[in-house]
């Protein structure tokens, strides 16, 4: 009996799709000529593993790869670094026997988990998949321009009660602004994640273009540039959700998108923790 069952679990297992053949399935879907170079590689586990469960998620943390390897998924497709540098490298990590990288290594080695980046093509395809999960989940698809999906025109209301607005449908616990509270606004930017202060600045100079939302920036770039708009009296303004909660439902449209092609593999969004928090 029990070689029964374990014959049965085998057949089983082998039936299952591995990653690196998933991969391809993606790569036929997504719409854009699949090109190197690209940060959209595997970085962890072996691509040839049977999967039986996928997670979506922002960014593959410790806390979700745990949850994730408890709910039995072992494919992690995340939108963001693994190992703390765009390019996942972990040469510098092994060199310093880093406890962090040691621990979380093991982790994904010790529970045969395979970790996929899924960043660029995401943002490639269109629509843009981050973008598209973002405007869905701020409820602005009407506000939407077709022609530069990054704009919206909204009815007009101050930049504090946009952003209380924002930070509560989106559940962000930390979000900051820069710029005259009581300014009233209209036209809005969407630029999820970390875009650079260039594509910021260009987005600030456009005469449609009052509040700019992003996720984040080093604050001697963006920020100061906004604050001193601000201060000569421009209409300009900036909105940080921070990083993660800034592209989250990207990674949440990104599950239901691959259930419209991938039907022998459960698939599930998993959430990224925002990792700030408020002192009382």
């Amino acid at each position: 009996m029990l070689i029964r069952i374990l014959l049965l679990s085998a057949l089983t297992l082998s039936a299952q799709p591995t990653a690196r053949e998933l991969l391809e399935r993606i790569k036929t879907q997504v719409g854009v000529p699949w090109r190197e170079p690209t940060v959209d590689t595997f970085k962890a586990g072996d691509p040839d593993t049977p999967i039986t469960g996928i997670a979506t998620t922002m960014m593959a943390t410790h806390d979700v790869l745990v949850r994730a390897a408890a709910a039995g998924q072992n494919l992690i497709i995340t939108h963001e670094p693994t190992f703390y540098s765009h390019l996942d490298g972990t040469e510098v990590f092994e060199k310093e026997k880093d406890a962090v990288w040691a621990a979380k290594d093991k982790f994904i080695r010790d529970h045969q988990l395979v970790v996929f980046r899924f960043h660029d093509y995401w943002h490639r395809r269109r629509p843009d998949g981050i973008l598209e999960g973002m405007t869905n989940a701020l409820g602005w698809q009407k506000a939407q321009n077709p022609e530069t999906p990054a704009l919206y025109t909204l009815p007009a209301i101050s930049l504090e009660k946009l952003a209380g607005q924002m930070r509560k449908k989106m559940k962000i616990t930390v979000l900051r602004v820069v710029g005259d509270k009581n300014l009233l606004v209209t036209k809005v930017a969407l630029l999820p994640g970390a875009g650079g202060a260039q594509s910021h600045r260009r987005m600030l100079q456009r005469d449609d273009v009052e509040a700019l939302v992003i996720g984040e920036v080093p604050e001697w770039e963006t920020i100061e540039y906004v604050a001193d708009a601000a201060a000569q009296g421009k209409r300009k303004a900036l909105i940080l959700m921070g990083h993660i909660p800034s592209e989250q439902a990207g990674m949440e449209n990104c599950a239901v998108w691959l259930r419209t092609f991938i039907k022998d593999v459960k698939i599930a969004f998993v959430p990224t923790a925002e990792p700030f928090w408020m002192p009382r």
